[in-house]
């Protein structure tokens, strides 16, 4: 009924489609290994059992809640409804500051406490290294 010419139309659209969906699952597989997602208290606090594997956790640190020791960092992230208390040894990034987005690469201890081994501070769009600033002339 079709023609020879026809046939092999659709067997070539029909094997660029499996390849491309193919493709894109891989890519997808891959990627959902590879990305590290952070949990905000609130997520902490409804898990149903503590897992001792590494994860981040993120929120805005709170006010007035860094406390700094002889080689200790200690500070809360909070999400406005639930905490958690963070301790660090290390130094920390030039932008973490009250009030400011944080986030907290570590180990659990139990639903209020987390030790961390990594702190990553978090910036808006609108935020200029100083270096870049003084280069611009801006203040």
């Amino acid at each position: 009924m079709y023609g020879r010419k026809v046939k092999l139309r659709f067997l070539l659209v029909v094997t660029i489609l499996i390849t491309l969906i193919l493709t894109t699952f891989l890519i997808l597989k891959s990627l959902e290994e590879n990305v590290v997602y952070f949990q905000s208290p609130s997520e902490i606090k409804s898990l149903s059992e503590i897992d001792k594997s590494k994860i981040r956790v993120g929120g805005m640190v709170k006010k007035n809640s860094i406390s700094i020791s002889s080689n200790e960092v200690s500070f809360i992230i909070t999400d406005f409804k639930n905490e958690i208390n963070v301790t660090y040894s290390g130094a920390v990034p030039n932008l973490f500051a009250e009030g400011k987005g944080v986030v907290a690469e570590g180990f659990l201890k139990d639903r209020n406490f987390f030790s961390a081994t990594k702190i990553l501070a978090k910036h808006d769009e609108n935020y200029m290294p100083p270096e870049v600033k003084e280069a611009l002339g801006e203040k």
